[in-house]
């Protein structure tokens, strides 16, 4: 167990690593965050802060050093960056769960290997195997770039009654992944933390409700049957399991109107779908972020 007075060392300086932060200092525990802008809101409410770029070796060298664990607030931080601080500190979840959650393409293929459901795909490396794909999933499809993609960036829409040309086109004829189109009921996630025990806490399955592609309402719990929400907890049970979590976990998924979970995203990190527990839960997604890290036990949810 890291005792109170440790340093846990934030990468990212948003909201959400703010909120890790202000529950660190609830547990007795100092935050330092690293940041590439002055005055993040993380670093409004922690002790320290370091500003740098992400690629600055020396700086990522010194925020190291100066932090007993470490952990991320979003997937999108240079994986390398972590890396780094991972050759000097602990740090979770692990480089290679975030490397993997980075990658779309990677992601889905993890899922496919370990026996859960998602959209069906195909990987994408030119126009040519963007047609091919079109013929074999029907259009609609959803392109979508293999990497930095969230809240709708980084994904077209292809239309029936379209040129696999202009996707591609708008795509920037990067590597990318074609989805089959999903005639979904809603859209649910499960966020849970894991120790490195293996001991889980799960938070109940909430449905969510996206305005132009982001985030607006999430209900919770989800008004679906009792099977629909314990398959859920089970298949973000599972997941968890196989990529050795230690940390949170948000597991996005449909389910279609005949009732089947297919996955969706990964978000290794708390989710914006789990800010309901710091109000509704005896613990929230930050606190057992900490507790998961810091090798506390795992609180109620």
């Amino acid at each position: 167990m890291l005792p109170p007075g440790s340093t846990i060392g934030i990468l990212g300086g948003g909201q959400l690593g703010r909120m890790t932060a202000m529950a660190a200092a609830c547990l007795g525990y100092r935050a330092h965050i690293f940041a590439t802008e002055h005055d993040s809101p993380a670093a409004q409410v922690s002790a320290a802060a370091t500003v740098a770029p992400f690629g600055d070796a020396a700086a990522v060298a010194r925020f190291a050093a100066a932090v007993d664990v470490a952990t991320f607030e979003f997937e999108n931080i240079p994986a390398a960056a972590v890396r780094r601080v991972a050759a000097k500190r602990p740090v979770f979840p692990r480089p290679e769960i975030l490397e993997t959650t980075q990658d779309r393409l990677r992601e889905k293929n993890f899922l496919r290997d370990i026996g859960v459901a998602t959209t069906e795909f195909r990987e994408i490396a030119d126009l040519d195997a963007l047609t091919t794909a079109i013929g074999e999933l029907g259009a609609p499809a959803v392109l979508k770039t293999v990497r930095m993609g969230y809240d709708g960036k980084g994904q077209v829409l292809v239309a029936p009654d379209s040129e696999p040309q202009e996707a591609w086109r708008r795509m920037g004829g990067s590597l990318g992944i074609l989805e089959g189109f999903v005639d979904f009921r809603c859209e649910i996630s499960v966020v849970l933390a894991r120790a490195a025990d293996g001991a889980m806490a799960v938070y109940p399955p909430v449905e969510n409700r996206h305005v132009k592609h982001i985030l607006d309402t999430t209900i919770a719990p989800a008004d679906l049957p009792v099977e629909t929400l314990s398959k859920a907890e089970t298949i973000a049970r599972h997941i968890a399991e196989r990529l050795g979590l230690v940390g949170v976990l948000a597991v996005e998924m449909f389910v279609t109107k005949a009732g089947a979970l297919l996955v969706n995203e990964l978000a290794p990190r708390p989710h914006n779908s789990g800010h309901w527990t710091i109000d509704a839960c005896m613990t929230s997604q930050f606190e057992q972020l900490v507790r998961a890290i810091c090798g506390l036990p795992l609180g109620s949810t």
